[in-house]
């Protein structure tokens, strides 16, 4: 397995929460990290610039006083998602606060770019980069990039729409650094199967929607318990990139989820969450196809003892199973 060093010995589980627009922060990213996982966040959730500097003080300090108070069991590291895209013209004063704290994680998305790994190298930092098919892995991977992050299809948000059998495989007949899985990944016994298919850690965002601490609406993490899979749209209408909503928002809106039109991808809006009509993903609800195992509104640290638990469990029965063949 490559778990990166920067993780090793500070994970209870070898998940890697994923960074939700508007949804995450500090009280998330600290009380997961706490619980024994990856916490992370879009730099652009922090608005305005100063709001970001707040942000990172307030991690760096606190998840500092935790390890300090519990040496054996020290925290997990965080990480800053950053949009390396034309459209976010905060990047290099994010990236500038970054490298102040020295984030230990920097996950980059639609965009690698050399300058950017080598700076984040240069603070001690490491970059994963996601990416939705094999041809964006090479290119992130040439351009520097640590590890990779696999966004397969039925992930949460923006997603690609191929299987994770494919995208694992193919990615791992070249690449044999740290490689981490996304896509419908909300229990215990999916963490296990994507190690099983060649994944390191497994990347899972929606099931941390429906925490208390998440900055998501109460009618939105309730809709995460309410709906399942065939309640989620892929479409590309509200930022002109691929991604899976939850129809009843989409309906809430006025439009209809089954007839929805095509967005031209030259507009592409991040920085403003889609456009001022739909209002993605503040309106608009992203959302993952794993979430028939979210039942509850829960704190941060209760999802994370329930994976971990789940996963203990899945790999004993694998185990089992294992000594009958």
């Amino acid at each position: 397995m490559a778990i990166p060093d920067i993780m090793i010995g500070k994970l209870r589980i070898p998940v890697v929460a994923s960074p939700l627009f508007i949804i995450s922060n500090p009280d998330l990213v600290i009380a997961q990290c706490k619980a024994g996982v990856v916490g992370s966040f879009p730099s652009l959730n922090a608005r305005p610039i100063e709001v970001l500097d707040e942000w990172l003080a307030r991690i760096t300090s606190e998840l500092a006083a935790y390890d300090a108070e519990h040496p054996e069991a020290p925290s997990a590291p965080f990480a800053v998602n950053q949009i390396v895209h034309r459209s976010n013209n905060r990047l290099e004063e994010d990236m500038a606060l970054c490298e102040k704290y020295r984030v230990p994680i920097v996950i980059t998305s639609l965009g690698a770019q050399a300058e950017l790994n080598a700076r984040v190298h240069a603070w001690g930092g490491i970059v994963l980069h996601d990416i939705i098919n094999n041809r964006f892995a090479r290119k992130a991977v040439e351009k520097g990039a640590d590890g990779l992050i696999a966004v397969a299809a039925g992930a949460g948000g923006h997603a690609g729409a191929i299987s994770p059998f494919a995208l694992i495989q193919e990615i791992r007949a070249w690449f044999d650094g740290p490689l981490l899985l996304s896509g419908a990944i909300a229990n215990g016994n999916a963490v296990l199967a994507a190690q099983a298919m060649g994944a390191d850690l497994a990347y899972i965002g929606s099931a941390f929607i429906a925490t208390k601490e998440a900055n998501a609406d109460l009618n939105y993490k309730q809709a995460l318990v309410d709906y399942a899979s065939s309640d989620i749209v892929y479409t590309n209408l509200f930022t002109g990139v691929h991604g899976n909503y939850l129809a009843p928002s989409i309906k809430a809106a006025g439009l209809d989820p089954e007839h929805l039109p095509e967005s031209d991808p030259s507009a592409m809006n991040f920085g403003s969450g889609g456009n001022s009509e739909t209002k993605a993903w503040k309106d608009i609800w992203g959302c993952g196809q794993g979430i028939g195992a979210v039942t509850a509104i829960v704190s941060a640290a209760d999802l994370v003892e329930r994976l971990a638990t789940e996963y203990a469990t899945a790999k004993e029965r694998l185990s089992n199973s294992q000594a009958a063949f």
